[in-house]
């Protein structure tokens, strides 16, 4: 069964159980009955975990049974972001058996006792998998660069690696304790973050899924205080950047330089990273950034705390605003740190959230984070007087040490920029244009 197909069966499961019909049930989700009916029967995924949370609570899930379905849309987003399905095991064909020698003697080995057969245990299995190609990759990187010599990028005795260093090394410049630039990869979807290379301490990669320029996606850095002597520390978080979500899943704004006869018609929320690049858009007066982050060790990860970083603040563009949505929404207002870019110090403040007249809580810190307990932190940032390039450094402390992961939008900075007093374009679905 695939990953996409086990979430629809739990979702069809939680749904018996409540006795509620499409047609309620599609209500209370505020979205529309087929695509309620295409989430349940395996061939659409939710683009944002919101959706699956309505759903559990509208149907009387456990706190166990919401911890499961997380972990299936995470595991049935994961693979629908890389584009490719499970390949199935090839079945080895036996070699030509040569003529057999007097009397061998036949030794069988026991055989292992086998893991019962589960949800959990399975999920055991494919992090054991993800964590020793993360290994294999960081024992790669480090023959690379002894291979390559000092003279390429390796840092120099009790130093740290500079700012931009992935795999294949970097400036060498030396940089002071704290956060670290950003890399370089090319793997779209979330990705791991590697071993570090160096005993005392340094840069990493999480994956960024989602973006709004041309080129691919590249790893956010992270700085790690080393747990003994001489022993590099296991980075233990692998983390999944969505830069282009919207509110309710339908409701956002882009800033474009391109003609309203120019620019294509609104894409759905999961096409936006793509739509925004071809368009050469940003985004307009807010920007919501999802984090999902899992565990990779055994231990739990504690995440301390959240801050904003703001690399640089401009003029807004003169540029045409583009409405992805003449109207929409829900009783949904999620939790989530909200950031004011325009204040001279921006931090990322809590907010509570409302459900339908019932009150969300505000997100707080510590967060506790692990491989069977993932954790999605939500950031609204606004701003109503800059073109603003930002990211988000988030501290945490883990088994082998401590350290600090970037958040960003494929290596580069997130942006965001206002749009106030900009002509206001909607695209009219009857006209087939877009219109003031």
């Amino acid at each position: 069964m695939s990953e996409a197909e086990d979430f629809a069966r739990l979702l069809r499961e939680l749904k018996e159980r409540a006795g509620l019909s499409y047609g309620a049930l599609a209500r209370r989700l505020h979205t529309s009955t087929s695509t309620l009916h295409r989430y349940c029967n395996g061939e659409a995924l939710p683009a944002e975990f919101a959706v699956v949370d309505r759903f559990a609570r509208a149907c009387g899930a456990t706190q166990g049974e919401a911890v499961d379905l997380h972990r299936a849309w995470l595991l049935a987003d994961a693979r629908r972001r890389a584009g490719t399905a499970a390949q199935p095991v090839p079945v080895p064909v036996p070699e030509p058996v040569a003529e057999p020698e007097p009397e061998p003697t036949v030794v069988v080995a026991p055989e292992p006792v086998p893991e019962p057969v589960g949800r959990g245990a399975w999920y055991r299995r494919r992090a054991a998998v993800v964590a020793a190609a993360g290994v294999t990759a960081g024992a790669v990187a480090v023959a690379l660069l002894a291979a390559a010599g000092p003279d390429r990028g390796a840092p120099h005795a009790g130093g740290r690696t500079g700012p931009g260093m992935g795999a294949s090394g970097g400036t060498g410049a030396p940089v002071s304790p704290g956060p670290l630039g950003s890399g370089s990869a090319s793997a779209p979807a979330a990705t791991d973050v590697p071993e570090p290379t160096s005993p005392a301490g340094s840069a990493g990669s999480a994956g960024s899924a989602g973006e709004t320029g041309a080129t691919a996606p590249a790893p956010g850095g992270t700085s790690v205080s080393p747990s003994a002597p001489g022993r590099a520390p296991v980075v233990p978080l692998k983390a999944a950047v969505r830069s282009h979500v919207w509110t309710a899943g339908c409701d956002h704004a882009y800033l474009s330089g391109r003609a309203p006869g120019s620019v294509s018609p609104p894409p759905v929320e999961a096409d936006a990273p793509a739509w925004a690049s071809a368009q050469g858009a940003v985004h307009a007066g807010s920007q919501i950034v999802e984090v999902t982050l899992h565990g990779t060790g055994e231990g739990a990860v504690v995440l301390e705390d959240l801050e904003v970083r703001v690399a640089a603040r401009r003029k807004p563009p003169a540029w045409n605003v583009y409405q992805m949505s003449q109207g929409c929404g829900g009783g949904l207002t999620p939790a989530a740190f909200a950031v004011n870019l325009d204040a001279p110090r921006p931090l990322a403040r809590p907010v509570a959230g409302n459900d339908g007249g019932d009150p969300l809580p505000a997100p707080a810190f510590p967060l506790r984070v692990s491989a069977s307990e993932p954790v999605v932190l939500r950031v609204e940032a606004a701003t109503t007087g800059c073109d603003c390039d930002w990211s988000l450094d988030l501290r945490w402390t883990g088994p082998s040490g401590s350290g600090t992961l970037r958040i960003d939008d494929g290596g580069r900075p997130l942006r965001t920029s206002a749009a106030t007093g900009r002509p206001v374009y909607g695209y009219a679905l009857e006209q087939g244009r877009w219109a003031r």
